[in-house]
Order: structure tokens, then sequence, then C-alpha cells
């Protein structure tokens, strides 16, 4: 698994993100760098709101 520094040092995770900010950020995470998944609650919170979680693209 890849880290993508830059990407990282300008997309930081918002303090006390809300669920719907850890979504947005997670799934731009998953676009942008490969250096983990999603957390399992988060994926499960995605599912049941029917958001699909697209494949992480590798660098």
């Amino acid at each position: 698994m890849k880290l993508n520094k830059e990407w990282h040092l300008k997309h930081k995770m918002p303090t006390n993100a809300t669920l719907d900010q850890r979504i947005e950020w997670h799934l731009q995470h998953l676009i942008h760098c490969t250096c983990r998944g999603i957390p399992e609650k988060l994926q499960a919170e995605m599912k049941k709101r029917g958001i699909k979680i697209p494949a992480s693209k590798s660098h």
C-alpha cells in the first residue's frame, strides 16, 4: 500500500468531522491514495445509505 503524501498534506480530515464529512473524505482518499482502506464501521454505514464504495486506484 502506497501513501500519497502530497494528497494527505492537502486534504486533512476535519477536526471533529461529521459522519458525512468522514464518508466523503474516505471516498476521496480511496480514489487518491492506497495507504489504507475504509474502516469497517464506515463501510457498514455507507452500505446502509446505499453509497457504493469504488475500487481504489493503484499508484
